[in-house]
């Protein structure tokens, strides 16, 4: 069967699934890995599926706020054009927290006119990375989790954000109260249409559990080793997490640090390596995971290129005011075996399942983009046989002092130079990541912070 055929036959029996749905919102997961698109009517589906649909270059030049950065060469000084985006098979589904159930959603990847990858894409990045993993007969197991935070829909004094009151209690959330069985009665509700909706939409949500502070929870991905799809997952799972925390009268946020004095969020990701034969590369040499070159030379990697990569594990202003001593966030290239005080950690547990976690990115990242620098250094340390540090026996914040950078300028400096990256990633969609973020660094500067008032404005 043809794959036109396949995707009609997709398109048909969805609609049969599905006879009241009316309208099909078509996304595609911009720098920011904010959602963009178009909703269609559902009778134009099987077009869509056929030929896709057109959308801007530009909406990969997009800030936060959704303004095209000019710098970036995709808005009017390339005219603007159109490319076209295609269906990721697969991810055709309805969207059950919306009231009257009437909408599906279709995830969308961006091409070139002549079918090549559009390069600004960050899913066509992943794409290209994970064919080099493949010319080394090697297959990568993921899995995400994502830390988020749900917050009261009405604000405060000062309009700042605060945490949500139990829909049990009525009592406003003021404690940590990590892993608590208790906050999570209180929230099942709302965890449960979490699980229904992304049974609905085929996510394979795992574990939610509560995190370390008020209302913050942490939702775990089931490892895949389609690292691809376990990216279209974790984009998909946050619109998820807003609409069904809308629906229960909360706002969920994926910002790194909401609150100044509480934990931030974070993305971790999950990394083994399958070879050819469907073996564990990590899991050589017995029992002891110190011991296996394959992990130490992958560690080295990632190790090596931390520092020059932190531009894209925390994109954003607020992303760096996550990174602050004693709450269970890396501050340095550090590495170790079942420490959650390191950068890197190999959890315990079973050979058969050793993998690496990486813990430095925040939950405002892209999951492409993280998911791609990930494996990026994993391919430079395997290849180049790099050797990390001493692994970090004990606290880490005791033993090593905070080397990863936390200056905007400085994270774009330091990936803007980095050959490896930069050839790896794209030198032409480095150029387009770093103008888009040095544009909406210029615009978060003209802005005057009401503790700035505090501070300086009778005082100087």
């Amino acid at each position: 069967m043809s794959s036109a055929q396949n995707a009609h036959n997709e398109a048909l029996a969805f609609q049969d699934r599905h006879p009241d749905i009316t309208s099909i919102d078509l996304l595609v997961s911009d720098l920011n890995g904010v959602i963009r698109g178009k909703r269609i009517p559902v009778d134009n589906l099987g077009k869509v599926f056929e030929k896709g649909i057109y959308l801007p270059a530009s909406v990969f030049a997009l800030d936060i706020n959704g303004n095209t950065v000019e710098e970036t060469g995709l808005g009017l000084s390339s005219g603007d054009g159109d490319r076209l985006c295609h269906a990721v098979h697969g991810t055709l589904h309805s969207v059950p927290w919306l009231n009257n159930k009437h909408y599906g959603q279709l995830l969308m990847t961006m091409e070139e006119m002549d079918g090549t990858p559009f390069f600004a894409d960050p899913r066509q990045i992943l794409r290209r990375i994970l064919g080099q993993l493949s010319d080394l007969g090697l297959t990568p197991v993921v899995a995400l989790e994502l830390e988020f935070y749900l917050v009261d829909r009405q604000r405060c004094e000062g309009n700042l954000i605060q945490p949500p009151k139990s829909p049990c209690s009525g009592e406003r959330a003021t404690q940590s109260q990590l892993y608590s069985v208790l906050e999570l009665d209180e929230y099942a509700e709302f965890i449960d249409d979490l699980q229904s909706a992304a049974r609905a939409q085929g996510l394979p949500l795992d574990t939610v559990l509560k995190e370390c502070a008020p209302g913050q929870f942490e939702a775990n991905l089931i490892h895949t080793d389609d690292a691809l799809r376990a990216c279209d997952h974790s984009v998909l799972l946050k619109r998820l997490i807003k609409g069904v925390a809308l629906q229960h009268g909360f706002e969920a946020t994926f910002m790194a640090k909401p609150y100044g004095q509480e934990a931030g969020s974070g993305t971790h990701v999950h990394v083994s390596l399958l070879d050819e034969n469907g073996q564990n590369i990590f899991s050589e040499n017995g029992d002891d995971p110190l011991e296996s070159v394959a992990l130490q030379h992958a560690v080295g990697g990632l190790l090596e290129l931390m520092p020059d990569s932190m531009a894209l594990l925390a994109p954003n202003l607020n992303s760096f005011r996550r990174f602050q001593q004693g709450l269970y966030v890396p501050m340095a290239p550090t590495w170790g075996y079942d420490n959650r005080s390191v950068a890197i950690r190999v959890p315990a547990g079973p050979k058969e399942a050793r993998r690496i976690e990486h813990r430095v990115a925040g939950a405002d990242v892209n999951p492409y983009l993280l998911l791609s620098t990930v494996l990026v250094s994993i391919h430079h340390g395997l290849t180049q046989e790099r050797q990390p540090v001493a692994p970090i026996i004990g606290n880490a914040y005791e033993q090593v002092a905070p080397q990863l950078t936390n200056s905007w300028t400085q994270a774009l400096f330091l990936l803007g130079t980095n050959c490896v990256l930069g050839e790896q990633l794209g030198e032409d969609f480095i150029h387009v990541f770093i103008a888009n973020r040095h544009a909406e660094r210029a615009e978060a500067m003209r802005e005057v912070s009401a503790m700035e008032y505090d501070w300086y404005l009778r005082h100087v």
